[in-house]
């Protein structure tokens, strides 16, 4: 992996809730939003990779909050959106990174408790998200929204059922986001990254080398400049792959 490009501030001084964040993309955008000046708030299950994240973050002289919790209790989501507001009153971007496979079944076949798991993550977590925070992205005045999904929401693959019913779901739930708020200052995008080298798409497919894609830290930099404080773009899907 290069190194990394040196810091040229486009986030400074913004406060930035990565879910996700413990490994694969999500930690790759906490590093590189601290790095360009953001303090980052990292939401993920996983208590260890958190630390890892914050430990690489500190030693480069930038700031973070860790959060583990899991997304699917909603509670909690509201919790630490009033926690961020007592604390710094406003939530300039949200990227709603994280999301579950579950595994590839015939839909005919598909298990309960499989849908359930992951339309809860992928779709309702971040339909609570949207209801938590959309108050301090608002109050930001430069509030940014970036949701990750993926091209399987429109190729209908195979035994995808699950994720992709539950990706094509988050795409047009953060459609109508975006046209809620489209007289307000907030914007709010889509990202799809392509195949990129992570735990998901070694799951999905556990016989392809994962040197062949592109590493996290590849990908992150796409999300800059939707981030920043003048970002005109807005309501739109944005295929990382399509424009490389």
């Amino acid at each position: 992996m290069a190194a990394p490009a040196p810091a040229s501030g486009r986030l400074a001084d913004r406060v930035a809730l990565i879910t996700g964040a413990s490994r694969g993309l999500g930690a790759a955008l906490g590093k590189l939003f601290a790095r360009e000046g953001a303090h980052v708030v990292l939401v993920a299950r996983t208590v260890g990779g958190l630390e890892e994240i914050d430990d690489t973050i500190r030693a480069e002289g930038q700031s973070a909050t860790l959060a583990p919790l899991d997304l699917t209790d909603g509670e909690k989501i509201d919790q630490m959106a009033a926690a961020i507001a007592r604390r710094f009153g406003r939530l300039d971007v949200l990227v709603g990174n994280a999301a579950l496979l579950g595994g590839l079944y015939p839909t005919g076949q598909m298990p309960d408790a499989l849908w359930d798991a992951v339309f809860a993550l992928n779709v309702t977590a971040n339909a609570r998200l949207i209801r938590a925070f959309d108050p301090l992205l608002r109050a930001s005045g430069t509030g940014r929204a970036i949701f990750v999904t993926s091209r399987a929401a429109q190729t209908a693959r195979a035994y995808w059922g699950a994720y992709a019913a539950s990706k094509a779901a988050l795409e047009t739930l953060v459609k109508v986001y975006a046209a809620e708020v489209e007289r307000f200052a907030v914007k709010v995008n889509l990202i799809d990254p392509g195949p990129v080298r992570s735990q998901l798409r070694a799951q999905a497919f556990p016989g392809e080398d994962p040197l062949s894609l592109p590493a996290p830290e590849d990908i992150a930099p796409w999300f800059l400049g939707l981030a920043e404080v003048g970002c005109a773009r807005h309501g739109e899907l944005i295929r990382v792959a399509a424009a490389r």
